[in-house]
């Protein structure tokens, strides 16, 4: 039934689909598209041939995202055409992309969360008679392909209980399930751990085998040298030109994305450690099921001066615990210290305005309100202070001029400026305007849950640059990162949680990626810290 329909659709498209293959599974040439005070696209082409992995290149605000949203039928373009083997189309909406067997992985999911991922999967694909849904059918065909691909994921559990990662996976089952074989990865990896990485690498060298064709847009340069056969880059909206990766090397690609040479390595001195700016103590946190706890029993400081780096694979606790010393969640035991002060049970303005400021690990949940405009948004902690109101009336001019400072030091591209609303923005716009907020306001600590996700290497050397400055001004900075490198690269000590443990600290400059991969997956643990759980269990491991 549900091949039917494809069938007419792509009849009604106008699409013959006995004609001579193209070299080009999808082309599309001169393609423009604007939205008031930017023009995204202008006049780009992009090729994708038959059985490739083709990555999209581009820093922040490129155009990369916009592209795709034509290509898959969201938005429809001011000037150029599509071509699909090498006939012209016309993509009005998803549903003809999805009948012409193009699939997309957006950057921020697209699931109904309170749904099983067995619904979300069949969600305005389901096959029914008499409006019967066969979903034991479905379910078949689901596994099969779960099976095939090594996409293993729990078919009834809801969005709203699985990780990120297995959100992704659904995202892709959702495309094979449709059949389709052209699929768009939209940053894909931004919210990936390193092993979801390396396993999303073969999924997609295993998609490409099977005949399926891959438009993969990423900021991540080892990414495209491990997987991509061709790189097209943007930059400013404007087609720069295509390369054949094994021809390239990281470097050329990073200067064709932003005009210039990056810096790879964080140049920072050796950081001088003071006073204690933050310190919990033996704090455990209940996990959201509510059967076990997340956090158990961790204990540690960070000083003025120092960048104190959480590592671990997604999932072990790191969520919770910031959520806890943020006074996003309760805490179930322990206590949790600002410049000596117990602030366990304080609400989060509290903590806001006595000298914490927190990137969040999620930007739309916790770090914008995505109809506000950008100025709005610059001010959300600080919009009561004198300098913003006056009697309880915002003033304007000075929220704009401060709004204006901050987004032209950290380069926040935005069609409108100020006034440009948020969820227009793009995500790696959007992610730079709350790290700006963030670390521009008056704190004594600043927690920064994956700083840098979803932007580009430009992006990132700056932002480095620019917590290394924080902890050179005395601020603590507590880090939580999934990127290795940055780990490495960043931390002045490394502390890494598994299963909702402290099981080692170290230092970046004696350790390896290796070693740190061991501690990350439970297969190695501190002599002080075995010693510690030894002790509480009563001698009893």
């Amino acid at each position: 039934m549900a091949k039917l329909k494809k069938n007419l659709t792509v009849q009604s498209l106008g699409i013959d689909m006995d004609a001579e293959q193209s070299e080009y599974v999808v082309e599309m040439r001169n393609i423009t598209k604007e939205f008031p005070g930017i023009k995204a696209n202008d006049d780009i082409t992009l090729q994708l041939k038959r059985g490739e992995i083709h990555a999209l290149l581009g820093e922040n605000g490129a155009g990369k995202s916009t592209l795709m949203s034509v290509l898959f039928g969201l938005y429809q373009p001011d000037g150029g055409q599509i071509y699909y083997n090498g006939q012209p189309v016309t993509i009005n909406s998803p549903n003809d992309a999805t009948a012409l067997g193009i699939g997309m992985v957006h950057q921020h999911f697209k699931l109904v969360e309170c749904f099983t991922v067995l619904e979300n999967i069949i969600l305005g694909a389901e096959d029914q008679v008499l409006d019967i849904l066969l979903k034991k059918d479905a379910r078949r065909k689901v596994e099969a392909l779960s099976e095939k691909y090594g996409l293993y994921v729990d078919l009834d559990a809801r969005i709203d209980e699985i990780t990120v990662g297995m959100q992704q996976r659904t995202e892709i089952l959702k495309m094979l399930y449709r059949e389709n074989e052209i699929l768009i990865f939209d940053e894909p990896t931004a919210v990936l751990t390193p092993q979801e990485i390396d396993e999303l690498m073969n999924i997609m060298r295993n998609l490409v085998k099977e005949g399926k064709s891959i438009l993969f847009i990423t900021h991540k340069l080892n990414e495209i040298m491990a997987v991509a056969d061709r790189c097209s880059v943007l930059r400013k909206g404007k087609y720069i030109g295509t390369v054949n990766v094994a021809d390239t090397t990281k470097e050329a690609l990073s200067n064709m994305m932003v005009g210039r040479d990056v810096k790879f390595a964080v140049d920072k001195d050796e950081a001088k450690p003071k006073d204690v700016v933050f310190k919990v103590d033996n704090l455990t946190v209940e996990g959201k099921s509510h059967k076990k706890d997340a956090v158990k029993d961790v204990s540690f400081e960070v000083r003025a001066g120092e960048i104190v780096c959480i590592a671990g694979i997604d999932g072990n606790g790191q969520t919770e615990f910031v959520q806890a010393i943020t006074g996003l969640e309760k805490v179930k035991s322990g206590t949790v210290e600002l410049l000596g002060e117990d602030i366990t049970n304080k609400n989060i303005r509290y903590r806001n305005t006595h000298g914490v400021s927190h990137i969040p690990e999620d930007r739309h949940k916790h770090g914008l309100v995505l109809d506000y405009s950008l100025k709005e948004n610059m001010v959300l902690q600080r919009y009561f202070e004198l300098e913003f109101q006056n009697r309880g009336f915002l003033k304007f001019k000075p929220i704009r001029e401060y709004s204006d400072k901050l987004t032209e030091k950290y380069d926040v591209r935005s069609g409108q400026g100020a006034d440009t609303i948020v969820r227009s923005m793009s995500g790696g716009n959007q992610q730079k305007a709350i790290v700006a907020r963030e670390i521009e306001r008056e704190h004594k600590l600043l927690i920064a849950f994956q700083p840098t996700r979803g932007l580009d290497v430009g992006a990132i050397e700056f932002i480095h640059e620019q917590i290394v400055a924080d902890r050179d001004s005395g601020a603590g900075v507590l880090l939580v990162s999934l990127e290795l490198d940055e780990v490495m690269n960043l931390s002045d000590r490394i502390l890494v949680m598994y299963e909702g443990e402290i099981v080692g600290e170290l230092d970046p400059k004696k350790t390896t990626v290796q070693e740190l991969g061991l501690y990350m997956a439970g297969a190695k643990r501190d002599a002080c810290f075995e010693k510690q759980t030894f002790e509480e269990q009563g001698g009893a491991l």
